[in-house]
């Protein structure tokens, strides 16, 4: 299976595209919506905020591609960090932007604690919230290495496979058909990490998977 890492300008392109290697996964850098037509899986990354990463896949023209793949060919994506972020409908990063609308929400910032700072950086746990394909064979509590003051909160409860605790709780991954997304850097968590990645490249469309 082909997969494209979207290189919009924003992200950790080296070490997602080593992770996917490991995996067995056959990769490739996309630098034009052009070559997206080779790929059969998608990953968007991301680190920054979310109007400049709106306004960069708008300026690389490659919104309507990826609406086109991916709600219409149905052809799976990824998105990790910010790139989970830019798969809601809106964002309130800087002022309020249109997101790529494949999952409805909005990406709003973090309400830490007394004791708490952001960004949230560093390893937290996650907690399972129903069977999913992306995270097989992952246990209940795994650790996963995040960056982030910002988070998605879904208008549907239903997508959201994974939460973590911190700021009295976040969304941490979601999954609806052929969309998924990680706040957590699964290219930087070790092996459960890989094991999300293995999970993405393995899913199909119509398989029967569960946690």
């Amino acid at each position: 299976m082909a997969t494209a890492i979207i290189d919009y300008g924003l992200g950790n392109l080296g070490s997602i595209h080593r992770a996917i290697e490991e995996c067995g996964g056959d990769v490739f850098l996309a630098e034009s919506s052009a070559q997206l037509q080779e790929a059969e899986r998608i990953i968007l990354p991301g680190v920054g905020a979310f109007g400049d990463g709106m306004k960069l896949l708008r300026q690389g023209g490659w919104v309507d591609p990826l609406r086109e793949m991916v709600l219409d060919q149905k052809i799976p994506v990824l998105g990790i960090c910010l790139g989970m972020q830019l798969l809601a409908s809106v964002g309130e990063e800087g002022g309020t932007h249109q997101g790529l609308g494949f999952i409805q929400g909005k990406v709003v910032l973090m309400q830490v604690g007394e004791k708490e700072r952001l960004p949230h950086v560093g390893w937290n746990n996650i907690h399972k919230k129903r069977e999913c394909v992306l995270l097989k064979n992952i246990p209940d509590g795994a650790d996963f290495y995040f960056v982030h003051s910002y988070h998605f909160q879904p208008q549907d409860a239903s997508v959201v496979v994974a939460t973590g605790d911190y700021a009295s709780g976040f969304v941490a991954a979601v999954e609806e058909r052929n969309v998924f997304g990680t706040q957590f850097h699964p290219e930087k968590s070790g092996p459960y990490g890989f094991q999300i990645i293995k999970n993405f490249l393995h899913y199909y469309g119509d398989e029967d998977s569960s946690c």
